[in-house]
């Protein structure tokens, strides 16, 4: 006799208002494409989440935000975690698997004034707009090296919290201007806040950030089936890119690497890494775009030679920073947390 019972799916999911809406999302998103499912959220708080009172980088360790919500997956409280993929590190434990990567939103940094007097958030249309010796709030060290490379006068300081926490001490008067996520901003309905969207240019984003992503059980093949029509392959041809140099690096999301991959409309990728020194002296940067090479008798075998050829550009993009001296900043950044 078989259970008919339907097949309910649980997310395991961060408690912060930005980790429970894109929780939110992937549940809503699973309904409608599967209405005979049932879905649910375990909400649980994460290292990361409960260590307010010194930045990121000086708690040290990989995997922050996620390790609780792995451990959830791996003794089958949860079925799938859903993750802003910049904060899932390279190595994944044994048994699961990043599994669907979601179309990527808006991968770039946003910086944000304190509402004017009237309410309403002013604009500005460079970093040079800022005064000389601002303060800027920011836990990130690839934000702070980027900016003091720019601006040496600027004064980066610590700014931990959720999304809304930000806001009310920039509001406050704690920071001329601090630095979001733009795609963090979008998602809680703040884009309004962002009074200037940082140029790859000025400030390349971090690995995989904007981009969602699933991890799930290896073997867990009815779930992933599920899942499938979530995986943004474009996307992840980027992302995959991106990690695959953060990888050859060794590194995590509290050093100062950034990494921003982009298709062209001519069947080819281009990949943008840097690694810098954390107080701004010294930036290496390195590109390379690839024209796809396929020759597969499928679909299937083409994409699979794309997100080979995208993760070789990733590592190609890691050895040159390398061969420049990028371990020993990487090196330095450590030993400063």
């Amino acid at each position: 006799m078989t259970d008919s019972s339907p097949k309910t799916i649980t997310i395991a999911t961060r408690k912060s208002p930005l980790a429970l809406w894109q929780a939110e999302t992937i549940r809503d998103a699973l309904l409608q494409l599967h209405p005979h499912i049932t879905v649910e959220l375990l909400p649980m708080s994460t290292l990361g989440d409960k260590i307010l009172d010194a930045p990121l980088a000086k708690v040290g360790g990989k995997g922050l935000f996620v390790k609780e919500l792995e451990t959830a997956l791996l003794d089958g409280r949860a079925d799938i975690a859903v993750h802003s993929t910049k904060d899932v590190p390279m190595a994944l434990p044994d048994g699961l698997t990043l599994g669907v990567i979601c179309e990527r939103e808006d991968p770039l940094d946003a910086l944000v004034l304190p509402l004017a007097l009237d309410g309403s958030a002013p604009k500005i249309t460079s970093l040079d707009d800022l005064p000389v010796g601002a303060i800027v709030g920011t836990s990130s060290l690839r934000r702070q090296c980027q900016l003091q490379q720019l601006r040496p006068d600027i004064k980066c300081e610590s700014l931990r919290g959720n999304v809304n926490t930000r806001l009310a001490k920039l509001d406050a008067g704690k920071y001329d201007a601090i630095i979001l996520a733009a795609a963090g901003l979008r998602r809680l309905g703040f884009a309004d806040r962002i009074s200037y969207s940082i140029k790859p240019q000025h400030l390349l984003p971090a690995v995989a950030q904007g981009a969602l992503s699933i991890e799930l059980r290896s073997n867990d093949a009815e779930t992933q089936a599920l899942l499938q029509p979530l995986h943004h392959f474009d996307s992840a041809l980027c992302v995959l890119a991106e990690r695959a140099m953060n990888c050859r690096l060794q590194g995590g999301c509290q050093v100062p690497i950034a990494g921003f991959a982009e298709l062209g409309p001519d069947n080819s990728l281009t990949l943008e890494g840097r690694v810098g020194a954390i107080d701004g002296s010294e930036l290496l940067i390195e590109q390379h775009q690839i024209a796809f090479t396929l020759n597969g008798d499928s679909d299937i075998d083409n994409n699979m030679q794309r997100v080979i050829q995208a993760e070789q550009l990733g590592e190609t993009i890691a050895d040159r920073l390398l061969a420049r001296g990028a371990r020993a900043l990487l090196d330095q950044a450590y030993d400063n947390q």
